[in-house]
């Protein structure tokens, strides 16, 4: 790993406050949804989800991401995850046993859900790395490295596209270029993540085709949540 994901950086999702649990119960083992499969990494992939478009969709209004009660969030990371050279990516190279609640609950405000911190451990980070301490604390690097589109501004854009929120990342984040930046919207054009492409240094890199999303020229629209 480069010397730039040596640092330890305190990691936030993009809100306007986010207040942690005082304590969280041990997570809920985590079932693999696929085989296991070990291969060579050739780069990786940041998500970062729309958190307001989740929100909508998955009815969940009692979590920590949706209620409301522990912050509002718009931008947060969903996972790093591991690209293979060629072919699948690798997955579920641990033994499944999840990570100790409190290491969870310190990154709770960068993934405000203790199940998916535990899930992305257990299905992309055991392929990067054998302790989740390290999985996470690059993760965290990777996430307080960029600055995140204001997308509640942008949804308000007559005629907004996909390579609109592109160019505003890339305005945001010089050292980045359109064709590393992936968006992924639903079939009607709702906004649902932005995906960073690094290569195997951790340096942005050309998306693949599939990870790319929409064209620049794609309508897109996103639901309004800050």
């Amino acid at each position: 790993m480069t010397a730039a994901l040596t640092a330890s950086v305190p990691a936030l999702a993009q809100a306007y406050q986010c207040a942690l649990p005082p304590r969280i119960a041990p997570p809920a083992p985590v079932r693999p949804d696929g085989p296991p499969r070990r291969t060579a990494v050739g780069g990786y992939t940041l998500a970062a989800s729309w958190s307001p478009d989740y929100c909508k969709m998955s009815g969940d209004s009692a979590s920590m991401q949706c209620s409301g009660r522990s912050g509002r969030f718009g931008f947060i990371l969903h996972g790093l995850w591991p690209e293979a050279r060629s072919g699948p990516p690798p997955q579920w190279c641990g033994d499944g046993k999840p990570p100790a609640p409190d290491l969870l609950r310190r990154h709770l405000c960068m993934t405000p859900s203790a199940g998916l911190l535990a899930h992305e451990w257990a299905k992309h980070g055991s392929c990067m790395t054998a302790r989740p301490q390290t999985y996470y604390k690059v993760s965290a690097i990777l996430w307080r490295s960029v600055q995140w589109p204001d997308a509640d501004r942008l949804s308000r854009r007559p005629g907004l596209t996909a390579g609109d929120l592109r160019r505003d990342f890339v305005d945001a984040n010089p050292s980045w270029r359109i064709e590393q930046v992936g968006v992924d919207a639903s079939r009607t054009g709702w906004l649902r993540a932005i995906r960073l492409c690094y290569d195997r240094r951790f340096m942005p890199r050309r998306c693949p085709a599939a990870q790319f999303g929409p064209a620049d020229t794609q309508p897109l629209r996103i639901w309004r949540g800050l």
